[in-house]
């Protein structure tokens, strides 16, 4: 018997960034053991440098879109939904059938300023920090 895969939606303002990213992450460090989505409360676009960071690990998100969290409302349950940033975790709607819901708090980097190295920089560091939480998420998970 195939053990069904773990439900798991990232929240952020504008799923552009960091739950763009901790989806892709996640997507490519868990496998087929989860069932990974994203999306945001105004949903802006994934940011260009979202690609571009991830491309740098080898992940292709070119094919990832922002999406409203409304659309997932009336999905069948998720075992986890994950807020990325503060704004979310304070109003985030409660969805049926909730999980464990855990907050990680984490920068923003399009509100970085400077030029475009530095702003990849701001970038690649999220990305490295998400990338840390995911790992141990999986970890985590894969252990019991």
């Amino acid at each position: 018997m195939t053990e069904e895969p773990i439900r798991v939606l990232f929240l952020c303002t504008g799923n552009s960034c960091r739950s763009q990213m901790a989806e892709a992450l996640l997507r490519q460090r868990g496998g087929e053991r989860f069932d990974v989505h994203s999306a945001g409360c105004i949903p802006s676009g994934v940011h260009p440098l979202t690609i571009q960071a991830l491309a740098e690990m080898g992940i292709d998100a070119e094919s990832q879109c922002s999406k409203h969290w409304n659309v997932y409302l009336h999905e069948p349950p998720f075992d986890y939904v994950i807020t990325v940033c503060d704004y979310a975790a304070q109003i985030c709607p409660t969805f049926p059938g909730e999980g464990r819901r855990l907050h990680w708090s984490f920068e923003d980097p399009v509100a970085v300023p400077g030029s475009e190295p530095e702003r990849m920089r701001a970038f690649c560091r999220v990305r490295d920090q998400i990338g840390e939480r995911i790992q141990q998420f999986v970890d985590t998970i894969t252990s019991r």
